[in-house]
């Protein structure tokens, strides 16, 4: 299976001097010094596990687990992220 696009989600964080991207989708994490350079890593990740899991015929039961369906060769997800909400929860 040759996927060329997917559609995934970018998380951005800072943690101390650090910027953190993830797919939460994929559950894949990178980070770098800049928010260029960290989303620059991250895409680095996806192409090596992608190939590592294609090499190792693993690659479609991956995007199964994570909630995406291969049909014709187009990628699809069951579900998709709408939005975030930050609140303050009371806890005591």
């Amino acid at each position: 299976m040759d996927i060329q696009k997917l559609k995934v989600t970018i998380e951005l964080w800072q943690k101390e001097k650090w910027i953190v991207a993830r797919i939460p989708e994929l559950d894949i994490v990178a980070r770098g010094e800049t928010i260029e350079k960290a989303k620059e890593n991250l895409m680095e990740v996806v192409k090596i596990q992608f190939a590592e899991m294609r090499e190792m015929g693993t690659f479609e039961d991956y995007l199964a687990e994570c909630g995406f369906v291969v049909r014709d060769d187009v990628v699809e997800q069951y579900s998709d992220i709408i939005g975030f909400e930050k609140q303050v929860l009371q806890v005591a």
